[in-house]
């Protein structure tokens, strides 16, 4: 008996109707087609990301960490002593200030003015790039870009110039990603300080010294549109040469400061109708400041280690505006009238004399005045800390300050008649007095009261060099001074500023302090450096040393070789000086508050004819510049 194997049942053969078997079909074919169209799309939608990624890769897009570490170069600001701006130095002349250090309108104008929406867009304003769009498309020409201040931003400090689409379309990814990074005040921040402003100011405050001779804190309102007014066209709307339209452009800022809400129009109203004070100042530095300057410069250069140009560093300097425009004033008289003399006397006048003027206040010793020529513009090499020349009887009272010191007094006898002394090599010195008399027996007093030559070698012989040279080392003298008995005639070369601080013990209370220049240094990172406080005070010899000094110190003033200054009020002390062949011409003399010293001379060390003196050229120039100032 045979079995019979039944096969299992064939899907595929399963009774199913014709329908069914359609539908099973489709079904499949949909899927199939699907699966495809979900390729396709993955495929395109890897294709784009790809290109935008390679697009935004060939755009090579800076990196925005810098937008918020922003730290631009600033100008190094230079006041006086009554804090008056007096130089800038920069490569872009910025002053970076906090929103807090500007006046409350400053930035509502120019958001009114440049970007209505700012505080509601992201960095973009499509309505105002369509509006640029539209009226680019009707002029023909890319004239207007719609650019938003957050836009003006990106292309300021991260691309370049050029109107091209495609900088267009990369300034508008930045701006988008720096207005993610950064608040609105801080973007504000930054494009205040930065934007150009015309007149080489960069930035609000740089502008508002230069406009308006104030901080940006200070601005009215009337002020602060008209700055708002340039970033548009700086040129064209400038301030100093098309006032006018600057006026026009002021009106649409404050009628959009209305608009928006800012002001009332009231306000604005009354803020046009104001009348505009504008800077009336040279932005150039003036040749009465040149010559201190260069010294404050000097000085700043060696505590900052750094270019000044882009330090941005505020120098508070003791420079008393007043008192340098006297001296300046006096130098140049003093010149003129010595060539007038020598014009008169027949004299053939081969150079030019010249002149300098040091003016210290006493008590802290800080250069209040200092001129280096007759002009900085025409010369700018300073005969006031730079030039070397031999001091003449200026030096004479540190050798009668040595000799007091060793228990002289003014009384002390003393021969004035012709002496030869034998130096080295078997060669005779024979040193005259000025005009060739000589006093036989006199006093301390009046051998420095008429700045006997004769006497006070013989005083020096007597005191001897080590101590002459000690109390020149205590009064501030850094040069390298003779050992020999010429030094009692100021055979030493010098400068005016360095003799004139070594007078200050004389003046003030016999110790002797390094001049200064600069009070202090704010650093661009806020921190602040006092160079005074390096200074050491020393004392040049006691009180009632320095009595004696100042009692023949004022006798030089009331009937010695300085007694025509014996007229300005407050005069308490001086000496001349004349070098040999009448070549150096000397005095510096104090008062109460200011030691004050002079020196005139040829450049090329030429005599100025036999009639110039300390007495006759450098004394009435110091005289000029007293009386100019006034006793205080």
């Amino acid at each position: 008996m045979s079995v019979e194997r039944v096969p299992p049942p064939n899907p595929a053969r399963t009774d199913k109707s014709p329908a069914q078997r359609n539908a099973v079909r489709r079904r499949s074919y949909t899927e199939k087609h699907i699966s495809l169209f979900l390729i396709i799309i993955c495929l395109l939608q890897t294709a784009f990301l790809g290109s935008l990624l390679f697009l935004y890769m060939s755009l090579r897009m800076p990196d925005i960490s810098s937008v918020a570490e922003y730290q631009p170069a600033q100008a190094t600001i230079i006041y006086d002593s009554q804090g008056r701006i007096v130089e800038r130095m920069f490569t872009e002349n910025r002053t970076v200030i906090p929103l807090a250090k500007m006046s409350p309108f400053l930035a509502k104008a120019f958001v009114a003015a440049e970007d209505g929406r700012f505080y509601e867009h992201p960095g973009l304003d499509f309505f105002s790039v369509l509006r640029a769009a539209i009226n680019n498309f009707r002029d023909g020409a890319r004239s207007q870009g719609g650019s938003t201040i957050t836009q003006q931003v990106a292309k300021s400090l991260l691309l370049t110039p050029e109107k091209t689409y495609v900088r267009k379309f990369k300034e508008a990814i930045l701006a988008w990603r720096i207005d993610k990074l950064l608040s609105k005040e801080e973007i504000l921040y930054i494009y205040l300080n930065q934007i150009y402003l015309g007149e080489g100011a960069h930035g609000v405050e740089a502008a508002a010294q230069i406009y308006f001779d104030k901080s940006a804190e200070n601005l009215n309102l009337g002020e602060c549109a008209l700055l708002a007014g340039l970033p548009q066209a700086p040129s064209r709307y400038s301030l100093f040469t098309h006032l006018d339209r600057a006026v026009e452009r002021q009106k649409y800022v404050l009628n959009r400061m209305a608009a928006d809400g800012y002001v009332t129009p009231d306000a604005a109203k009354d803020a046009y109708a104001e009348g505009i004070a504008l800077n009336p100042r040279s932005q150039e530095a003036t040749d009465e400041n040149g010559y201190y300057l260069e010294v404050v410069k000097k000085q700043a250069r060696e505590l900052l280690h750094r270019p000044l140009q882009t330090a941005g560093a505020r120098i508070y300097t003791h420079l008393d505006t007043r008192l340098q425009a006297q001296g300046l004033a006096a130098v140049r008289r003093g010149v003129r009238a010595s060539l007038s003399r020598q014009t008169l006397a027949g004299n053939s006048i081969g150079a030019i004399p010249q002149g300098g003027l040091v003016c210290i206040e006493t008590a802290p010793a800080r250069v209040r005045a200092l001129v280096g020529g007759t002009s900085f513009k025409e010369s700018p090499f300073d005969r006031a800390s730079q030039a070397l020349r031999p001091a003449g009887s200026t030096f004479k009272p540190f050798v009668f300050t040595a000799a007091l010191n060793q228990g002289w007094s003014l009384h002390s006898p003393i021969d004035d008649s012709p002496i030869t002394i034998t130096g080295r090599g078997g060669r005779n010195w024979s040193p005259k007095n000025y005009g060739g008399t000589y006093h036989g027996q006199t006093t301390l007093a009046a051998a420095l009261a008429h700045s006997l030559n004769a006497a006070t070698v013989r005083i020096m012989q007597k005191t001897g060099t080590k101590e002459v040279l000690e109390i020149a080392r205590k009064a501030g003298f850094t040069v390298k001074l003779p050992a020999d008995l010429s030094l009692a005639l100021g055979s030493a070369d010098v400068t005016l500023l360095e003799m004139t601080a070594a007078y200050t013990p004389f003046a003030g209370d016999g110790s002797f302090t390094k001049p200064s220049f600069i009070g202090k240094i704010v650093l661009a990172d806020g921190s602040v450096m006092y160079p005074e406080k390096e200074r050491h005070r020393q004392t040049v010899a006691g009180a009632q040393v320095m009595g004696q000094m100042r009692t023949m110190l004022k006798g030089v003033v009331t009937s010695g070789t300085g007694k025509t200054t014996a007229d300005v009020p407050g005069i308490r002390g001086g000496k001349t000086g004349t070098t040999d062949e009448n070549r150096d011409a000397w005095f510096v003399g104090y008062d109460a508050r200011y030691t004050t010293g002079i020196w005139l001379g040829n450049d090329r060390n030429q005599s100025m004819g036999k009639h110039e003196s300390g007495g006759s050229t450098a004394v009435p120039v110091w005289r000029d510049f007293m009386l100019a100032i006034g006793y205080k």
